[in-house]
């Protein structure tokens, strides 16, 4: 075990004390430095023969781990290298994320993840973060209890049955939570110690993962009802008695569970659901960037948003919060804005709506007057032309289903289109940017949910703003952290998109991307963090943090994956 030396916050740490030494220091992800390790500290901590003789830097790691990264040829070999070194070398994992974001982001990150997440079992060599089976309930207070988890401030859980469009990967869906607790680290300095995933393994669904010999999960089908609200109560009650005040965050819980959980805990513990306040405030954020391009004011603009999840219903809550700001009733707002289901427009009596689906629908006499095209559902293409959208949002997993029909009916009724689709990975997606900019001569104003190159229209070379979480919860956590804050408020995940909105490259040019390159991500994240920390001490949720120093307090905790010299504890 390693124990920081004099101060609390990473910045100003000029030593760390160190009680492993030759091979179990090498073994430490945490600590190994590898070919970094300097004479003095070779002699003291007794890695002479376990080293080649070369003492080398980081940076010069960087280039070979680089040059290592750039020989395998697909997505998922690059993914695998890059768990693969973070479980050797933590430091040197994030100082080549940091000199590559770009390049990185993608691979460590959606959308290289989710092949990740469904072939996890055959790329699994060594524990991270941990696996709280079913069959292992008795014991959450136990797995928890290691000391090595003394300084853990921070967790991502999943259940693994909602992963990214992919549906119920079970214990794969570990790669989840690692994937964003290392976002949480190499985009918001965050340290990682202080971060923690874990995954509720509570069986699958899915027959191939149940069928398959090397799966590493409960291969069992998964538990429902009264026994998986249990199974979390007691996982929630355990991590609450470990850390009092830990920050949690649900990841990729399927929809109803997801909102379940959300609403049932929110007020208990520190806790957000970044597929439903992380993607809202993301989306929220880069609409009000294309927006000001626009000059249409949002209590403008009507929104088809289609796709009714957790995800959409988090996206309609905010945009609501902030069409009433510009002055709409709630009832305005809501009537600015249609939703959808698999099987077309919410609407009383319509098929499949789920009970935290019905503030959403429609009346019938909302349509009365409108001409369709007949069949038991209305499509999204009756909607966009009977009221008229002006902006188009996807997040229902369905690949292609903004069509040129559509599209085009959008763009004839706006001169400036806003049509994101944001469903990931990129098989996903409901329409690509090429075509979008095809069938709207070049107006559409667009946000992807997966990464897509630039496209070239018109002679230009126009650069597609990816709708990413990434700009949002690495930066909302920092600030919830920093600002001590007990709970996550409506109001911080605001303050979170209007920050983001505040930093687009398209209040100066409006011709310029939507969102800031992910190569500022660092900044992005600090500039977050500082208006959540902010609103949490207006809100009254914040502990031991006030504004004069908050910026200050940001600048200690966040942690640089540089070496740091070792001392030896005897």
């Amino acid at each position: 075990m390693s124990t920081q030396s004099a101060t609390n916050t990473p910045t100003q740490q000029t030593v760390v004390r160190v009680s492993l030494s030759g091979y179990e220091l090498l073994l430490n992800p945490r600590l190994n430095k590898g070919t970094a390790f300097p004479e003095a500290e070779r002699d003291s901590f007794a890695l002479h023969g376990l080293l080649p003789p070369h003492i080398g830097s980081l940076e010069e790691q960087c280039k070979r781990r680089k040059r290592d990264f750039d020989s395998h040829p697909t997505a998922f070999a690059k993914y695998s290298f890059m768990r693969d070194l973070q479980d050797t070398n933590e430091t040197l994992f994030y100082s080549l994320i940091a000199h590559h974001i770009e390049e990185m982001l993608p691979i460590v990150y959606t959308p290289a993840v989710g092949e990740g997440c469904q072939r996890f079992s055959e790329i699994w060599r060594r524990s991270r973060g941990l696996f709280i089976s079913y069959p292992n309930k008795h014991r959450i207070q136990q797995i928890l209890s290691d000391p090595r988890y003394d300084n853990v401030r921070c967790i991502v859980v999943s259940d693994g049955e909602r992963i990214l469009g992919l549906g119920d990967q079970g214990a794969g869906g570990m790669g989840i939570p690692i994937g964003k607790m290392a976002l949480y680290t190499a985009l918001g300095g965050i340290p990682p110690e202080d971060c923690l995933p874990i995954l509720l393994d509570v069986g699958t669904d899915n027959e191939e993962l149940l069928n398959d010999p090397i799966y590493i999960g409960w291969q069992h089908k998964r538990v429902r009802g009264e026994e998986y609200s249990n199974f979390v109560e007691e996982f929630v009650a355990a991590v609450q008695r470990r850390w009092p005040h830990i920050l949690l965050q649900w990841e990729d819980f399927a929809g109803t569970n997801a909102l379940q959980l959300l609403d049932r805990y929110r007020d208990r513990l520190c806790t957000f659901n970044d597929d439903i306040q992380g993607t809202a405030a993301v989306t929220t954020a880069t609409l009000l960037a294309a927006i000001n391009a626009t000059g249409i004011p949002l209590k403008e603009q009507t929104i088809a948003m289609f796709g009714s999840g957790s995800a959409g219903i988090g996206i309609i809550d905010l945009l609501i919060t902030a069409m009433r700001e510009e002055g709409l009733s709630e009832e305005e707002a809501r009537g600015r804005i249609y939703a959808f289901n698999r099987y077309g427009l919410l609407i009383e009596g319509g098929r499949g709506i789920r009970s935290e689906q019905k503030p959403l629908m429609r009346k019938r006499a909302d349509v009365a007057h409108w001409k369709l095209s007949g069949g038991e559902d209305i499509s999204l293409l009756d909607v966009v032309r009977n009221a008229k959208v002006t902006v188009l949002v996807g997040v229902s997993a369905q690949a292609g289903t903004f069509t040129e029909d559509i599209v085009r009916e959008v763009a004839s009724h706006t001169p400036r289109p806003i049509i994101f689709p944001l469903s990931n990975p990129t098989s996903k997606s409901e329409a690509v940017p090429s075509d979008l900019l095809r069938w709207t001569e070049g107006r559409a104003l667009i946000g992807t949910g997966s990464p897509f190159a630039p496209v070239e229209f018109g002679g230009k070379l126009i650069p597609i703003s990816q709708v990413n979480n990434s700009y949002i919860f690495p930066g909302l956590a920092l600030g919830i952290l920093v600002s001590r804050a007990r709970r996550v408020t409506n109001a911080m995940i605001m303050a979170a998109a209007k920050a983001l909105a505040q930093l687009s490259p398209s209040r100066k040019d409006k011709s310029a991307p939507l969102l800031p390159p992910i190569a500022d991500s660092r900044k992005v994240s600090l500039v977050v963090a500082e208006a959540v920390g902010k609103q949490a001490i207006a809100d009254g949720v914040a502990e031991g943090a006030n504004e004069a120093t908050l910026r200050q307090m940001l600048l200690d905790y966040v942690w640089d994956p540089v070496y740091l010299p070792y001392e030896r504890i005897r």
